[in-house]
C-alpha cells in the first residue's frame, strides 16, 4: 500500500477543492463559534427571518482531483472528475481519523478498526467515490443490550466502522449550522461544552431557584419521530444529498447477533451512531428548548441530550410547567417517563418550605442539602452536589466483579497497572465537584485490597488489621503506587 500517495494527493486536494478562485473557503466548512450547543428544535412555524440559514450552500458541482489510490481492480486511476455531490477525499480523510480516535466496537460485519486500515487507501477510495456520487447505502445497525440500573435493558445500536465514517462527514459538515441556532442551554455532545459545564451551571441555578423539575423522557432515541426530524431538517438543510444520507441512515434496518432484521417504522435512531446525538439535538431544540424558551421566558433549564433540569420559582409554578411540558411532548410523539419524573425543593437555610423531595442525580452527581461554609468557616445549610450514591455502587460493583482480592499471583504493582487508568478517570470526574466525598468507594477500595494481602502473604495470617497497616505504611511510603493516594485518600 502506497500510503505516501494518499497523503499527497490529499494535500493537492486540499489546495484545489477547499477554496474557490477568490481564495475564499467554499461551503461546508464553517467555522464553529467558540461556546455553542449541538440539540435540536421541533415543531415551529417557519418565518421569512430564518431563511439565511437555509440557503448557504451553493449547488454548483465541485471539481476534485482524484488521489492515485489503489482500485478494487488493482489498477489505478488519475486525473480530474466532476462530482455533483460536494464531498472531497479530504473530508473522508478527517472523519476517518476522528473515528480512529474516538475508538469504538465492530458493527454487524465484525470488522474492527484494525481491521479497516489493512486496506485503509481502498476502503477510504470507495467509501469517498460511493458518497460523492450519491450511491452509498448504509448496512444494517447492529444492536446489542447493556444493562440499565433499574435491572431493564437498554438497546445501543452500532453501525460499521465504515458507516461511522461515512456519517462523521455528513455530522462535520452539518454541525457548524446548527451549532449557531442551539441554545445556550444545552450541553451535551457539544464542541466546547461538557457535562462539567452543564452541572456547574445547575449549581448557580438553584442558588437562585427553589424549585426544580427532574424530567425523564422515555426511550428518546427509539422514539424520535423521523417526520419531525425531517422538518427540522428542512428548515436548514437545503442540500438534497445531505437530506437524502440523513434518511437512509434513520431508515436503516437493525440487526441482532441472532440475524434477525427489523425496521424503525418512522421513529428512533441508533442510540450509539455518530451523527445521532446531532440529530438529536437538533429535534430537542424544536420540542424542547425553543419552546420553554418562547413559553417561559423567565425561566431556566440545563440539557446535556436527554437529561434536562428545569428550574422553577414555587411549587405551583413547577406544577404548571410540569403539566405544559407534559403536553408539549406529547406533540412531539414523546412521553415522560412518569416514574422517574419528579419536582424537587431546593431545601437550604433560609427556606422554610417543607417538601417530600429535595433531592435529584444529575449526570452522576447528586443534589441536595449539605453542610458549607462560609469564607468565614461559618457553617450553614446549603445545597450543593458531589457523587450520588447510583454512582458510587457503579464503581464498586466493578470492585467486586473484577476479584482482585483474589489475584494472590499478582503483584500489587500489577492491581495499581489495572486500577489506575480507572481511579485516575473517577477522580478527574467525579472530583470535580466535593472531592472528599469519593472517601466511601476508595473506602471500599482499600477494604478488598486488604483481603488480597492477607489472601497474598502468610506472614499476616487472618489479621486484616495487620495487612491494614502494612497497606497504610506502603502508602505512605510510595503515595504514587495508586492515583488516588497522591489525592491524600491514604488512611481510606
Amino acid at each position: 500500500m502506497r500510503r505516501h500517495e494518499f497523503y499527497s494527493g490529499l494535500v493537492m486536494e486540499q489546495g484545489k477543492s477547499y477554496k474557490n478562485g477568490k481564495g475564499k473557503a467554499q461551503a461546508g466548512q464553517t467555522s464553529v463559534r467558540p461556546n455553542t450547543d449541538d440539540l435540536y428544535e421541533i415543531g415551529l412555524s417557519h418565518s421569512s427571518e430564518e431563511a439565511s440559514v437555509m440557503g448557504v450552500e451553493r449547488r454548483a458541482e465541485v471539481t476534485q482531483l482524484r488521489l492515485p489510490l489503489t482500485t478494487p481492480k488493482g489498477g489505478r486511476d488519475s486525473g480530474a472528475e466532476t462530482k455533483s455531490i460536494p464531498i472531497t477525499k479530504r473530508m473522508i480523510w478527517e472523519s476517518y481519523k476522528k473515528v480512529r480516535k474516538n475508538k469504538g466496537a465492530a458493527g454487524i460485519d465484525d470488522e474492527t478498526i484494525a481491521m479497516y486500515e489493512e486496506r485503509l487507501e481502498d476502503n477510504l477510495y470507495i467509501l469517498w467515490n460511493r458518497m460523492s456520487s450519491g450511491s452509498y447505502f448504509p448496512p444494517p445497525v447492529l444492536e446489542i443490550e447493556i444493562a440499565k440500573d433499574d435491572g431493564r435493558k437498554r438497546k445501543l445500536g452500532i453501525p460499521t466502522v465504515n458507516d461511522r465514517v461515512a456519517q462523521q462527514v455528513i455530522k462535520a459538515y452539518l454541525q457548524p449550522r446548527f451549532e449557531a441556532e442551539f441554545s445556550p442551554q444545552s450541553y451535551g455532545y457539544r464542541p466546547l461544552k461538557n457535562a462539567h459545564q452543564a452541572v456547574e451551571q445547575v449549581r448557580k441555578n438553584v442558588r437562585r431557584y427553589h424549585w426544580v423539575i427532574d424530567m425523564d423522557i422515555s426511550s428518546f432515541f427509539d422514539k424520535m419521530s423521523h417526520e419531525l426530524l425531517m422538518k427540522a431538517i428542512e428548515r436548514h438543510v437545503e442540500e438534497k444529498w445531505a437530506k437524502m444520507y440523513i434518511t437512509r441512515w434513520i431508515e436503516a434496518p437493525i440487526e441482532d447477533r441472532k440475524g434477525n432484521i427489523r425496521l424503525r417504522n418512522g421513529e428512533g435512531t441508533p442510540q450509539g451512531g455518530v451523527i445521532s446525538p446531532l440529530l438529536a439535538n437538533l429535534f430537542l431544540h424544536y420540542a424542547f428548548d425553543r419552546w420553554l424558551e418562547k413559553t417561559y421566558p423567565n425561566l431556566c433549564f440545563v440539557r446535556y441530550a436527554d437529561d434536562i433540569i428545569v428550574h422553577c420559582n414555587s411549587q405551583a409554578e413547577a406544577e404548571e410547567v410540569l403539566n405544559s411540558i407534559r403536553m408539549r411532548l406529547g406533540e412531539c410523539s414523546l412521553q415522560l417517563n412518569e416514574k422517574k419524573t419528579k419536582i424537587v425543593y431546593c431545601k437550604k437555610d433560609h427556606r422554610k418550605d417543607k417538601f417530600k423531595s429535595v433531592q435529584f442525580d444529575f449526570l452522576g452527581f447528586s443534589f441536595q442539602p449539605r453542610p458549607t461554609s462560609n469564607a468565614n468557616g461559618e457553617m450553614f445549610l446549603g445545597y450543593d452536589c458531589a457523587i450520588s450514591r447510583k454512582s458510587e455502587n457503579k464503581i464498586a460493583e466493578e470492585f467486586r466483579k473484577s476479584e482482585f482480592h483474589r489475584w494472590t499471583t499478582s503483584s500489587i504493582y500489577r492491581i495499581a497497572d489495572a486500577f489506575n487508568p480507572k481511579i485516575r478517570g473517577w477522580i478527574n470526574y467525579y472530583g470535580k465537584f466535593r472531592m472528599h466525598k469519593l472517601m466511601r468507594i476508595f473506602r471500599f477500595f482499600h477494604w478488598r485490597l486488604i483481603k488480597w494481602a492477607v489472601k497474598r502473604y502468610g506472614r499476616f495470617g487472618d489479621s486484616m488489621h495487620k495487612a491494614g497497616r502494612w497497606l497504610r505504611n506502603l502508602a505512605n511510603s510510595y503515595p504514587g503506587l495508586f492515583v488516588h493516594w497522591q489525592y491524600g485518600f491514604i488512611g481510606a
